[in-house]
């Protein structure tokens, strides 16, 4: 099973203060713990999703860049312009600014995804997070979909097939928006 990821990673990062997944966490940029958590989960394809003038986030040879034009749209535009390509068995959905999401968390819901099928998310303390694991049937209606639109909304109207695994993991519910959410790193 070919498994790809779609991070979004274009926002400005302005309550951060800029430059927030090039925050150093551990010796570590931001963006990097984010990739080497789905690298080390086994996933096959990386998609980075930036803005324009963001610059070179990373210089890993392994991650497909793609520039998402207008930004300010939302992270919903992000995701469509990563996706437009992506060719997969199942598509990991993981915002650049969550680095804390473990390995074996994403192992574990593409495991369930390969099991099952379906929309699968994490819970934690019952509280549903990132990543998301979707088929590729879902490709073209994210697509379809306005780009001031959420995934939520997408996802909302094909209830059957959501799946929620309970996880171990309070890094799936863990972003990172202001320097103070470092402070625990």
């Amino acid at each position: 099973m070919r498994v790809a990821a779609v991070i979004p990673a274009a926002g400005s990062g302005e309550r951060f203060g800029g430059a927030k997944l090039r925050a150093d966490i551990g010796g570590t940029p931001l963006i990097e713990r984010t990739l080497g958590s789905l690298r080390e989960a086994g996933v096959d394809d990386l998609v980075l999703v930036v803005g324009p003038g963001t610059g070179t986030l990373t210089e890993a040879r392994d991650v497909t860049v793609v520039v998402n034009p207008d930004p300010s749209r939302g992270m919903f535009s992000s995701l469509q312009q990563g996706l437009e390509d992506v060719i997969a068995d199942a598509i990991v959905i993981l915002p650049g600014d969550m680095p804390f999401v473990l390995p074996s968390t994403i192992r574990s819901l593409v495991q369930v995804f390969e099991a099952r099928g379906g929309i699968v998310s994490p819970r934690y303390n019952g509280k549903r997070g990132h990543p998301i694991v979707v088929p590729p049937i879902l490709q073209q209606s994210v697509l379809a979909a306005d780009p001031s639109s959420t995934l939520h909304h997408v996802l909302r109207a094909h209830p059957e097939l959501r799946v929620d695994l309970d996880v171990d993991d309070r890094g799936v519910l863990r972003d990172v928006d202001t320097r103070e959410d470092l402070a625990h790193a």
